[in-house]
């Protein structure tokens, strides 16, 4: 009897001859092809890590109308302008209407292929045909193989297509660019196994009736995921913001009660985001607590923190709670800032102007230090603000950018006598 080894079966697979791929010294590896090309949209570049690698597949996800198509219908255009040649393979809309978007934003190039299809059959032709430098499929939930069962954007098709897409890829060393929606939940639509088998998953993120879009790498084989891409979406088409901390400050003339700015980090991106808060007398038993852009749950527990720790009378109030040009606040380090915001309202004094607070609110009404603090304080200095709140310890005996005075704080009745609120507040909640 023939002896099937202790697994209880003989292997199938057996070696083959690698002629085509023969081990190498590693020092001998050109390293010429995993170089990244910049996109010419630097803040696209930004995200990929300096741009894209040849033979690299880029997912591209977001919800419908956010700005994928622009975006990547420029990004197609710019690289057409450099001399390469680009394969727009759109399968949502007609070659015609994205030739209408295409002179909307100025992205015609003769370099620019056009093609209408829905076929992966006819895609891979395309490819074949045209030989191109860069390859953008729009949407991949919308190809669907003639040799496989089901409809287009169901697993078997979105796993089939993938695979097939990216073997192209790796073998001609293309860099492919695909675009996928996502779901209610905010997942890519489609099998998990599409992001596994990608090089880079990026989130394109915005509010429908904001100009702001951000993009997010959550995953990159190539560069690193914690950067942040702003851009502007307009009409006339979508444009990097490199400096997009303006969209996130009001224009008021004057100081108004309720407001306090703040520096957030976006991956490694410092934003300066305006946080407004309006404290009224409630007209209901339970007083409403509204929120755009701030995380309801952190708003609720600073309100009850300045309650117990400060005295601040907030049972009886509504409290609404906003941020500026659509940002969101979703980080500890706001809480001084939110804090400051309730109290400047409740009380009916605005705050300094050119102040900004950075700082997590702990439950014993302690201010806790936050990461990047250096390069927080750095932007807040680069946009002209003077003055800045920051938790007790939190420069660890750094010097602070020239022309910006830093107070700080080690709770919050500190902080709130350093901007200027209601003394007697914080000297009253001290002696309880």
């Amino acid at each position: 009897m023939e002896d099937t080894g202790p697994g209880g079966g003989a292997p199938r697979t057996v070696a083959t001859n690698p002629a085509r791929s023969p081990a190498r010294p590693i020092d001998q590896i050109d390293i010429e092809t995993a170089r990244a090309r910049p996109t010419g949209v630097d803040e696209l570049d930004r995200v990929l890590g300096g741009g894209l690698v040849p033979g690299a597949v880029v997912l591209l996800a977001g919800e419908p109308g956010v700005g994928k198509s622009t975006l990547l219908l420029d990004v197609a255009a710019r690289a057409a302008r450099t001399g390469r040649k680009v394969l727009y393979v759109t399968g949502e809309e007609s070659a015609a209407q994205v030739r209408l978007r295409a002179g909307r934003i100025h992205a015609l190039d003769p370099q620019l292929l056009l093609t209408a299809e829905t076929d992966l059959g006819t895609v891979l032709g395309h490819i074949e045909h045209v030989d191109p430098d860069l390859l953008v499929l729009d949407s991949i939930q919308t190809i669907a193989s003639a040799q496989v069962e089901g409809t287009a954007g169901g697993v078997s098709q979105v796993r089939e297509v993938a695979s097939a897409v990216i073997q192209a890829a790796k073998s001609r060393d293309l860099p492919v660019v695909l675009i996928g929606h996502v779901t209610k939940d905010g997942s890519v639509a489609g099998p998990r196994t599409l992001e596994h088998l990608v090089d880079v998953v990026c989130q394109f993120e915005g509010e429908r009736h904001s100009r702001l879009r951000m993009l997010r790498a959550t995953k990159n084989r190539y560069g690193p995921t914690d950067e942040v891409g702003c851009f502007d979406l307009s009409e006339s088409g979508i444009v990097g913001l490199p400096d997009p901390s303006g969209l996130f400050i009001s224009q008021a003339l004057h100081a108004v009660p309720g407001t306090c700015l703040t520096v957030t980090l976006e991956g490694r991106r410092p934003l300066v985001v305006e946080v407004q808060s309006l404290v009224a007398p409630s007209a209901v038993p339970n007083p409403r607590r509204t929120t755009s852009g701030v995380d309801s749950s952190r708003l609720a527990m600073v309100l009850a923190v300045l309650q117990r720790r400060l005295g601040a009378r907030l049972a009886d109030q509504d409290v609404y709670v906003s941020t500026i040009g659509g940002a969101r606040v979703v980080e500890p380090g706001a809480d001084l800032a939110l804090a400051l915001a309730a109290v400047s309202s409740r009380e009916n004094v605005p705050l300094p102007r050119g102040l900004v607070a950075i700082g997590e609110v702990g439950l014993a009404g302690e201010i806790r230090t936050v990461s990047g603090v250096g390069r927080r304080l750095a932007e807040a200095a680069r946009l002209g603000f003077t003055r800045a709140i920051v938790p007790a310890g939190a420069l660890d005996g750094a010097t602070p950018p020239a022309g910006l005075t830093v107070l700080t704080a080690a709770d919050l009745g500190e902080a709130v006598t350093a901007a200027g609120l209601v003394p007697d507040l914080a000297s009253s909640a001290a002696s309880r």
